[in-house]
């Protein structure tokens, strides 16, 4: 005991906090966002609008060109989509806490006893969330349009999951972005910059040995990619489900870790 409390006391005190009040904080400031979610309706609206102008633009207009092993288009499509909507859904914890830092808010959490790395996991884990809820009703409009798991329900609980953890993952990086950029256009710009070469060089929308070989190489790295084809041989009962998995939770695992040190780091040392 004496050697732990000589442990305890050679620690900086801002760790020792840390350790002490990050569950409660990271649960307060979890609710105080989701709550932000639910008095502002439209937000998850418009959030959901987006995803289904995709899933009907790309099963109605491009669908009948492209072809894939799937005899319905919308059963290789739809989990490209879920994979979208959670990159895309995760540019808005960037936006967000770009917002709070430039009303003065974060400078408000600075000054109390709360951890301050919960302001940022709590901010994350309510865009996780939110961006499960989309992804359900996602999920909801492809069944209106066809689409099916076929392998049932455990691997469609594994489905959601590795989704809340891929959102939860590109979430750090968006964190990072908001923290360090001077105002909330920039970082809202700056967050779909990268996403959208991220997300279209990938096997969401179309399979891989229709591109070039040499651009096949790339995109066969992506984490988008082996996310999706982790996905898609969950949903269809087809596929390598555990080579992809694992590369994809193995990319996850590594962005929270990198990123997370990145943004918590840049928060405390705000001015």
């Amino acid at each position: 005991m004496a050697g732990t409390t000589q442990i305890r006391s050679t620690l900086p005190n801002f760790v020792t906090g840390e350790l002490r009040w990050f569950i409660p904080d990271v649960a307060a400031m979890t609710v105080r966002n989701v709550l932000r979610y639910r008095r502002s309706p439209d937000l998850l609206v418009f959030a959901t609008i987006q995803p289904v102008i995709f899933v009907l633009l790309f099963t109605y207009v491009f669908g009948g060109a492209i072809q894939t092993a799937t005899d319905n288009y919308i059963d290789f499509l739809l989990p490209g989509i879920m994979v979208q909507t959670a990159l895309f859904g995760s540019t808005n914890t960037g936006f967000g806490l770009a917002q709070d830092k430039n009303s003065g808010l974060i400078d408000r959490y600075r000054s109390l006893p709360m951890a301050r790395s919960a302001v940022i996991a709590g901010r994350i884990l309510a865009d996780t969330l939110r961006n499960l809820f989309v992804i359900t009703l996602i999920i909801g409009v492809g069944y209106a349009l066809g689409f099916r798991f076929h392998t049932g329900i455990g691997y469609a609980i594994g489905v959601v999951a590795t989704l809340a953890l891929f959102s939860h993952a590109f979430s750090w990086i968006s964190a990072f972005i908001g923290i360090s950029l001077s105002d909330a256009e920039t970082v809202q710009v700056a967050g779909f910059v990268w996403l959208f070469p991220v997300t279209f060089l990938s096997s969401a929308f179309v399979p891989v040995s229709t591109m070039p070989e040499w651009l096949q190489t790339v995109v066969q790295v992506n984490p988008v990619t082996v996310t999706v084809d982790a996905l898609r041989a969950m949903s269809l009962g087809f596929g390598e489900i555990w080579g992809n998995l694992w590369q994809s939770v193995a990319w996850a695992v590594g962005i929270i870790v990198v990123f997370a040190s990145l943004a918590i780091t840049r928060y405390r040392r705000l001015a």
